[in-house]
């Protein structure tokens, strides 16, 4: 019945934004909500940034460069953001939606896979190696942090984004693993606003929420 689902506030934001102000708004968000909040998914791109998991291992970056490193409390390794790129923070009351983390995973990986596919391209996850892959290379990278039935963190979708970042280390952990973009996949691809657009429309379609409201930062 509609009134029990949560209601959703989508929020894209035009400017590049800085990682650390976005992690410490996360926190500060997921520290004050409450029962009655919305829950909220950001849309964005940072500024050039590494970003290490909260396990992060020191080794895996693997040249040093002038990319600054911040170190995060999402899971994963590490991994690369900056301009090209659709993140996606998912700010969810889990217990309210009667998720655990499993199905907060699938559905960042399933809403990359159904964006891809509107464009032709087929993509898939694994069950070892949470993220979104094209032919065995890595399109999307997913982490999130879960405090007290609260998500947030999420998915990094690659659109045109520079790879020498991806360069300096080994993605996720994975030594060799190659990343790849919708530019490498497509000729005519989708903006980053674009996709913002679309992702926004898969939202309005799913089941999960029942109002939801779009606004821009």
């Amino acid at each position: 019945m509609n009134f029990e689902k949560p209601s959703l506030i989508i929020r894209c934001f035009k400017d590049l934004q800085d990682y650390t102000d976005r992690f410490e708004a996360m926190k500060n968000f997921t520290e004050n909500r409450d029962a009655d909040s919305s829950d909220e998914i950001w849309l964005l791109q940072h500024h050039d940034v590494l970003t290490q998991g909260q396990a992060g291992k020191a080794e895996h970056i693997l040249t040093p460069s002038h990319l600054p490193i911040v170190q995060t409390d999402r899971g994963g390794q590490v991994t690369w953001h900056g301009q090209g790129q659709l993140v996606a923070y998912f700010l969810f009351d889990l217990n309210r939606l009667k998720w655990n983390v499993r199905t907060l995973v699938s559905f960042a990986e399933q809403a990359m896979i159904d964006l891809l596919k509107k464009y032709g391209i087929t993509a898939y996850a694994k069950a070892d190696a949470p993220g979104v892959y094209v032919e065995e290379r890595k399109i999307g990278s997913l982490g999130f942090k879960i405090r007290r039935g609260r998500s947030y963190h999420g998915f990094a979708l690659n659109i045109d984004c520079s790879l020498t970042g991806f360069q300096t280390i080994n993605p996720c952990g994975y030594a060799g693993l190659e990343m790849v973009r919708l530019q490498d996949l497509l000729q005519d691809y989708p903006s980053f606003e674009q996709l913002c657009k679309d992702l926004v429309q898969y939202l309005q379609n799913t089941n999960f929420f029942n109002d939801l409201v779009v606004k821009s930062e």
